[in-house]
């Protein structure tokens, strides 16, 4: 352990060193981040203008799922941001640098991927949860800071192990899959209560695709939603992530070991 943190804060002094070197960029970068996620905010304060309630949730409860949404997604998209792991990694050959390395494969390409600005959009989703949280008059304890923590790695672990299943896909396809982008436009539902949506879609989003843990059931257990039982599924955010990781890090190893080389 104490190694790989070796290894990962090595590679972070590499990363400041370039983003001094070319500092517009850092804040380029940072700024675009914010105003995608501007624009999905604006987008739910539209929709509340010409309905009072959505699925039963009020504005100011939707907006906390979206913060919630938005802290363990910059955790991940911090340090699993492997969107093209099949083109860089698989089509140009990068895998086979990283196999004659002595570390776990996984760890080499996540570490350099990482991507501290995204962490911005966390701390802006905790800004709008602290928010809401006082508009609402939830109660606020020690034992709450716990469970969010707890509930934020859970939800990171989902993301994770879905991201990492799907990068694993390009160990049996030298073609790049075009499955992420769906996938992507598939999590964002989770930001939204599940209830609005018909029996097939929340059952998809809960236990198959399961980007209901990442945002509308965890945030649930401080709103203490009863409808649909979602409070109660949200201690279960945690389980559900160390399961979807592990699968995911199974298909990766599985992967690895079936991987043949870039060729000539």
């Amino acid at each position: 352990m104490i190694r790989y943190m070796a290894l990962f804060w090595e590679y972070i002094k590499n990363y400041a060193k370039t983003r001094l070197t070319y500092r517009a960029d850092f804040w380029i970068e940072v700024i675009s981040d914010l105003l995608f996620q501007g624009m999905n905010l604006i987008f739910i304060l539209v929709v509340f203008q010409h309905t009072p309630t959505l699925g039963g949730w009020s504005e100011a409860e939707v907006v906390f799922v979206y913060g919630f949404f938005m802290i363990p997604y910059g955790v991940f998209s911090t340090f699993f941001g492997i969107w093209n792991f099949s083109e860089r990694y698989i089509v140009k050959g990068e895998m086979d640098r990283v196999l004659t390395r002595p570390a776990h494969s996984l760890f080499q390409v996540l570490i350099e991927n990482v991507d501290p600005p995204s962490l911005i959009g966390s701390l802006v989703g905790a800004i709008i949860m602290g928010i809401c949280w006082a508009e609402l008059g939830l109660p606020f304890g020690v034992i709450d800071v716990l469970v969010l923590l707890l509930l934020v790695l859970g939800a990171v672990l989902i993301y994770a192990g879905m991201y990492t299943a799907l990068s694993a896909i390009s160990f049996y396809s030298d073609a790049p899959t075009g499955i992420v982008p769906l996938i992507y436009n598939i999590q964002n539902y989770g930001r939204y209560p599940v209830n609005i949506y018909n029996k097939i879609i929340r059952f998809f989003l809960t236990w198959l695709l399961p980007f209901a843990f990442v945002g509308v059931i965890p945030a649930s257990f401080f709103l203490e939603k009863k409808a649909d039982d979602l409070s109660q599924l949200a201690l279960l955010t945690p389980v559900m992530g160390l399961i979807v990781f592990g699968l995911g890090l199974a298909l990766w190893n599985h992967g690895v070991k079936r991987y043949r080389g870039a060729g000539s």
